[in-house]
Protein backbone atom coordinates (compact mmCIF):
# COMPACT_ATOMS: atom_id res chain seq x y z
CA UNK A 1 0.00 0.00 0.00
CA UNK A 2 2.39 2.25 0.54
CA UNK A 3 3.35 2.35 -3.11
CA UNK A 4 -0.09 3.75 -3.97
CA UNK A 5 0.31 6.58 -1.63
CA UNK A 6 3.59 7.30 -2.80
CA UNK A 7 2.06 7.95 -6.58
CA UNK A 8 -0.85 10.60 -5.54
CA UNK A 9 -1.88 12.15 -9.25
CA UNK A 10 -1.60 16.15 -8.92
CA UNK A 11 -2.75 18.63 -11.22
CA UNK A 12 -0.64 21.52 -12.52
CA UNK A 13 -2.47 24.78 -12.70
CA UNK A 14 -1.22 28.00 -13.76
CA UNK A 15 -3.23 31.61 -13.41
CA UNK A 16 -3.65 32.91 -16.41
CA UNK A 17 -6.30 35.33 -15.82
CA UNK A 18 -6.61 38.28 -13.29
CA UNK A 19 -8.80 38.91 -10.37
CA UNK A 20 -9.49 42.32 -11.20
CA UNK A 21 -13.31 42.89 -11.61
CA UNK A 22 -14.15 39.78 -10.13
CA UNK A 23 -16.08 38.92 -7.28
CA UNK A 24 -14.48 38.39 -3.81
CA UNK A 25 -15.32 35.14 -3.43
CA UNK A 26 -13.12 34.09 -7.09
CA UNK A 27 -10.25 36.33 -6.01
CA UNK A 28 -10.30 34.23 -2.20
CA UNK A 29 -10.52 30.64 -4.37
CA UNK A 30 -7.43 31.31 -6.22
CA UNK A 31 -5.90 32.44 -3.14
CA UNK A 32 -6.51 29.10 -1.54
CA UNK A 33 -5.20 27.51 -4.50
CA UNK A 34 -1.93 29.11 -3.85
CA UNK A 35 -2.59 31.39 -6.85
CA UNK A 36 -2.47 35.61 -6.63
CA UNK A 37 -0.40 36.47 -9.36
CA UNK A 38 -0.75 35.88 -13.36
CA UNK A 39 1.03 33.04 -14.43
CA UNK A 40 2.32 31.70 -11.08
CA UNK A 41 1.97 27.91 -11.19
CA UNK A 42 1.06 25.27 -8.48
CA UNK A 43 1.36 21.39 -8.32
CA UNK A 44 -1.82 20.51 -6.37
CA UNK A 45 -2.90 17.05 -4.91
CA UNK A 46 -5.54 15.41 -7.26
CA UNK A 47 -8.58 15.51 -4.83
CA UNK A 48 -12.46 16.73 -4.91
CA UNK A 49 -11.88 19.83 -3.19
CA UNK A 50 -9.42 20.93 -5.33
CA UNK A 51 -11.37 19.86 -8.90
CA UNK A 52 -14.12 22.37 -6.99
CA UNK A 53 -11.82 24.96 -6.48
CA UNK A 54 -10.79 24.77 -10.20
CA UNK A 55 -13.93 24.66 -11.92
CA UNK A 56 -15.31 27.78 -9.77
CA UNK A 57 -12.67 29.89 -11.11
CA UNK A 58 -11.87 27.62 -14.32
CA UNK A 59 -12.20 30.98 -16.48
CA UNK A 60 -8.67 32.25 -15.14
CA UNK A 61 -6.57 28.98 -14.86
CA UNK A 62 -5.19 26.48 -17.23
CA UNK A 63 -4.87 22.89 -15.57
CA UNK A 64 -2.84 20.24 -16.82
CA UNK A 65 -1.86 16.69 -15.89
CA UNK A 66 -6.06 15.72 -15.92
Amino acid sequence: MAKADSKKKTLRVTQIGSPIGREDDQRQTLIGLGLNKRHRTRELEDTPSVRGMIRKVHHLVRVEGE
